[in-house]
Order: structure tokens, then sequence, then C-alpha cells
């Protein structure tokens, strides 16, 4: 069901991959409720093509775009303004980190690595809010958001170094927003359950962490297309005043001490 809450809205949205990706998810209902936007991601992530068939469906242009680049973010918001004028919405779901991918523990952390998958998953954020911000291209009541995961306030067996960037991304997107609330724009993150993404996918463990997080979460783990629906919210001039925040959409994972399904397992009686 359409509610056209962002009809007329214009944004850029970052890192849909395929239709795994939660911004493959955003992307379609942000089309559905009226917005228009560009899409991006890494050259490398294009050269799939799988993005081709969500830009032929939502009526949206491929911008190929190295976030990390302030020189690429440049000719991105260049082109977007170009395109729409000054924007209303961006989202930021990117996030990759080398140590996970080769295996490497985190007590034997590869700091080179490290450093890489925190410029991807984390300093990009500011890289992306810094250039917008330079070419003053965001409406009023716009906003800005970015997914995160608990694993920044909460220790998880094998997140690695995702937990220590997420964490800055969180912290990134507090003091930006600070400057940006001068300028009438909301900068939030939006901590989702854990998703069966590609990147996802990727934690060692990681369908361990969707059944203990289903059965710690007392309405289940949120989908990618139920994080979709709260991003439109987000979005949308429904919530025009809440900014600095980091939102957890988890289903009450984050609120739940301990629930009956998982007492239920330890119980010896």
């Amino acid at each position: 069901m359409s509610y056209g809450l962002l009809k007329g809205k214009k944004g850029i949205i970052f890192g849909a991959l395929n239709e795994q990706s939660i911004a493959w998810k955003v992307a379609e209902r942000c089309h559905e409720e009226g917005a228009e936007f560009i899409l991006s991601n890494a050259p490398i992530a294009l050269r799939m093509g799988e993005l081709n068939g969500l830009a032929e469906k939502t009526g949206s242009e491929v911008i190929g775009a190295d976030a990390t680049s302030i020189e690429d973010l440049e000719k991105l918001f260049d082109a977007a303004v170009a395109k729409f004028g000054k924007i209303d919405f961006i989202l930021h779901s990117i996030g990759m980190s080398i140590n996970v991918r080769k295996g490497k523990h985190y007590t034997e952390m590869n700091y080179d690595w490290l450093e890489k998958g925190w410029d991807i998953s984390a300093v990009s954020f500011h890289k992306v809010m810094r250039v917008a911000w330079e070419k003053d291209c965001m409406n009023e009541w716009g906003s800005i958001l970015a997914l995160t995961y608990i694993a920044a306030q909460r220790t998880f067996p094998d997140y690695n170094d995702m937990s220590d960037n997420k964490a800055y991304l969180e912290s990134i997107a507090r003091t930006f927003g600070n400057y940006w609330g001068e300028r009438k724009v909301r900068v939030n993150t939006v901590s989702q359950s854990p998703t069966m993404t590609t990147a996802g996918s990727g934690v060692k463990g990681f369908g361990g962490f969707l059944g203990y997080a289903e059965d710690m979460s007392p309405l289940g783990n949120a989908t990618a297309l139920e994080c979709a629906d709260y991003c439109v919210t987000l979005f949308s001039d429904l919530t025009k005043k809440v900014t600095m925040q980091n939102l957890f959409h988890d289903g009450g994972f984050s609120s739940s001490g301990v629930t009956q399904k998982v007492i239920s397992k330890y119980d010896v009686e």
C-alpha cells in the first residue's frame, strides 16, 4: 500500500547491491511512495550489473561513486543538483570489513585492513555529509540516514572491527547532525535487526545471530522490507523533529534482557 509520503521528494540512495540489500528495498519503497532518486554504489559493484534492473524498475539514474573519494562524491552531488536542484534525503547503506572477509580474528587485527574498512564503513558517511554540506544541496527539513547495528553498543563474537566502525558511524551522525540542525536537516542512524544481506551473511556464525535475535525479540526480527518502511517514515515530513538519534528497529531486541523463548532453552527442571 502506498501513502504518497514522499511525493515530490528527491534523494540519493547509496549501497543497493542486489535484491537482498536493505538499500534495494528502500529504493523500491521510496519509489512507491512517490520519490525520485539517484542510485549510487562503488564502480566495482556496478560491474555486477544488477543495479540496472532496480534503476529501470524505479525510473532512476545510476551514478557510480567511491564513497571514500571526495572527488567522486563531488561529481555525484553535482549531477544530483543538475538533475533535481536541492535534494531531500540521503541513505548511507555502506559497510565492509576486510578483516571479516579474510577471517582475521579481532585480537590479530590487520591494521591496514582496519583503516580501509573504517574508511568505507564510517568515514564515508562523514565525507558524504561534508560534500552535501559544502554544496549546500539539502532542502530544509531534509533527512540523512545511515544503517547501523547494535554491535556498536554490545559485543558480538566475530562481528570483529565492524563493531568499532558502527560505533564511529553513530558518533559521526550525532556530531554532524548538530551542525545540520542549523540548516533544518535531520541526521539519524537506524539500528536494524540482523538481516540476511550479502554483507551480513559474510559474518561467521551469522545464522546463529539470526536465530538468537529472533528468540530475544518480542516482535521477532525486522525484515529488510520492514526496515525500508521505517526509512520511508524517516524521510517523510512526519518525522521532521527527529534528529541525532540512533533508532533501534529490531523487534524489541535492544530493550530485552531475556525472553521466555531463551529461558526455555536452558530450563532443566
